[in-house]
């Protein structure tokens, strides 16, 4: 792996400047932070207020450093709705002990939570949603490195609580629109600058659906609906390429979940992980966790973070003694967050450890906020 010397790089906050290490230029101080695994990046912080802004508030110089060393990292981006907003806030989470959550710019156009998401890359994609009361076509780009939005090509279709995935360099939406629309679902070539959406073809007693969740599982785009699921294969005949999903799979998965090595990971109702294997079409529950995780997880989600299964849900406050007052309270969110590697045993049976596991504070966010997104990429 390259070590070379730094090259041009954003300039570092004036706060921190000559501040980081005093013997060294601020470049080459950052080259040298940006060196060393993320995981030391919570104890650096709380060396002197430069690390502290540096690593925690204005990372840009310290993501673009690691760029150039082409070092990465497994980061999560959370989303969260406040009860009082219709639009969700976003941010940067490295899912180390420690590290505090880094607020993200919002979105220019402020669409609702109803909107979809995919990862490609480094860049996150918000598809649709609603502005006062309204489905948007519009596509939002996020670009975490540089904390700062852009704006993609437009839907064919204004959408709200579609399916989207990101699919072998190709972006997929589907329904959250009119069932009549000819862009029912629509597809978005990445290799191309100048692409435009192109419908996908699918058979109209298919799109009377609400989807509840999507995702990418052995080479074929799943979405989950409220009157069953849906699975798209791109490389099949246009007459062929769409089908239910298996009834097995179609029972277990009624909402968020994430693909880890071939297997799909859900939850139920009563807080029990399990995992759907395509290759023999049926449900494992993920033993082994039932002493670490709660048993009923508040509006969990998960993702595939570094290969780990995350998950994520909304926690109680637990620290030494009370909030200071009311106000206090009701500006105050706990997430709380585990990182589980599963293993396949013998006969399908799937074994879960909690590897690390951490509350996070939201102090500035109103009790009652939501989750709304929860994005794992790497940076």
């Amino acid at each position: 792996m390259s070590t070379a010397a730094p090259t041009s790089s954003p300039e570092p906050p004036e706060f921190i400047r000559g501040s980081l290490i005093p013997a060294l230029p601020d470049d080459l101080a950052i080259h040298c932070v940006a060196l060393l695994p993320r995981a030391a990046h919570p104890s650096l912080a709380l060396v002197s207020r430069a690390f502290h802004t540096l690593l925690c508030r204005d990372p840009g110089p310290l993501l673009a450093a690691r760029r150039r060393l082409r070092l990465s990292d497994p980061h999560v981006i959370l989303s969260l709705r406040p009860p009082a907003s219709a639009s969700p806030l976003f941010f940067l989470l490295l899912p180390h002990p420690g590290w505090p959550p880094l607020p993200l710019p919002s979105p220019p156009v402020p669409v609702s939570s109803s909107s979809s998401v995919a990862v490609d890359g480094n860049r996150v994609f918000l598809f649709g949603g609603s502005v006062s009361g309204v489905p948007s076509p519009s596509v939002q780009i996020l670009d975490p490195r540089t904390r700062s939005w852009s704006v993609g090509p437009r839907l064919s279709s204004p959408r709200e609580f579609a399916a989207a995935v990101a699919h072998s360099g190709v972006l997929f939406v589907a329904g959250g629109c009119v069932p009549s629309s000819p862009f029912w679902a629509e597809s978005l070539n990445l290799s191309s600058p100048d692409a435009k959406w192109s419908p996908v073809p699918s058979p109209p007693h298919f799109r009377e659906k609400w989807m509840h969740g999507s995702a990418s599982l052995a080479g074929k785009v799943l979405a989950v609906a409220d009157r069953g699921g849906l699975a798209y294969d791109p490389a099949a005949p246009p007459t062929e390429a769409w089908a239910p999903v298996s009834p097995i799979l179609d029972m277990g998965w009624k909402g968020r979940a994430a693909v880890v090595g071939g297997i799909l990971y859900s939850y139920d109702y009563l807080g029990q992980v399990k995992g759907y294997d395509p290759d023999t079409d049926c449900w494992s529950k993920v033993e082994g966790l039932e002493q670490e995780l709660p048993k009923f997880l508040c509006g969990a989600t998960l993702a595939n973070v570094g290969e780990l299964l995350y998950l994520v849900w909304e926690g109680k406050w637990k620290g030494k003694g009370k909030a200071k007052g009311k106000g206090e309270a009701r500006s105050m969110v706990v997430i709380d967050w585990a990182a589980i590697a599963v293993t396949k045993a013998e006969e399908g049976r799937l074994t879960g450890k909690v590897l690390s596991r951490d509350t996070i504070v939201f102090k500035d966010m109103p009790k009652g906020s939501a989750i709304t997104h929860c994005i794992a990429l790497e940076l």
